[in-house]
């Protein structure tokens, strides 16, 4: 992992209960070169005995409960990280926090619809403006831009890709997450034009097709595999990746 990994002083990962969330948790934890502070968040942490052991393993991990769904829960959530990172404030926040509806013409309700909006669009955004006074005070105790500084990450597809959605790339067919993935990117764009001048990088990442319990057993990466480009990735970034929307090998993808 790169050494720029342990110039960022902290890092708050939404939904490390399993998946993505959970090896992320675990590939900076034991790296030698990694943030001081490492906190965890998930809607129903203690359920999670793996991110438990990984709590006693490792230094420097804090659990936090964040049901990203629930104002109230954020409001909680964000009183006990100012408490953990103090004055240094939040080096990066990465959303990855999601469900995977998954229903198509016949089978779609406005139910699955607006689940998927208010948890993988809504959500990420209002976790963003909770957690923005820390990502500030971060920011502003650095220069440049990248997870050295301050940065929001938020975790989005490629089935969010409008440009993709065609021929082959339309073969997965789901309203509800294809679509709260675009309006994702787009929340990314937005938040990129208010906090730039706030030094503040915010991007959209999509870590592949995953064997998680959403991408199912057929998927192209193992969680490991994922992580790891996408942590190697997110090492790297700079001012011309601020607004970007790009896959776990660096490569940009179309909006």
């Amino acid at each position: 992992m790169s050494a720029t990994w342990g110039k960022c002083k902290s890092v708050l990962i939404t939904g490390s209960s399993r998946g993505i969330g959970l090896r992320m948790v675990k590939e900076l934890a034991k790296s030698s070169s990694r943030p001081d502070t490492i906190i965890a968040s998930a809607r129903n942490p203690t359920g999670s005995t793996d991110l438990q052991e990984l709590s006693k393993t490792y230094p420097g991990i804090h659990i936090v409960t964040l049901d990203v769904d629930s104002q109230q829960s954020v409001s909680s959530a964000l009183q006990e990280v100012r408490s953990i990172v103090g004055n240094e404030g939040l080096g990066c926040l990465i959303n990855n926090a999601a469900i995977g509806i998954t229903a198509d013409m016949q089978t779609v309700t406005p139910e699955a619809m607006m689940k998927s909006f208010q948890v993988n669009t809504v959500a990420p955004l209002f976790v963003t403006k909770a957690f923005l006074p820390l990502l500030q005070t971060a920011a502003a105790q650095s220069s440049g831009m990248g997870i050295h500084r301050a940065a929001v990450i938020n975790i989005s597809s490629i089935l969010g890709s409008i440009k993709h959605n065609l021929g082959e790339g339309a073969t997965f067919r789901s309203y509800p997450y294809r679509t709260s993935k675009a309006a994702l990117n787009m929340v990314t764009r937005c938040l990129a034009a208010d906090l730039g001048s706030d030094g503040i990088l915010c991007m959209s990442l999509h870590p592949g097709w995953v064997r998680t319990d959403m991408g199912g057993p057929l998927a192209d990466l193992s969680v490991e595999e994922s992580v790891s480009a996408l942590l190697s990735v997110l090492s790297d970034l700079s001012e011309k990746d601020h607004g970007g929307f790009k896959d776990y090998r660096g490569d940009d993808l179309p909006w």
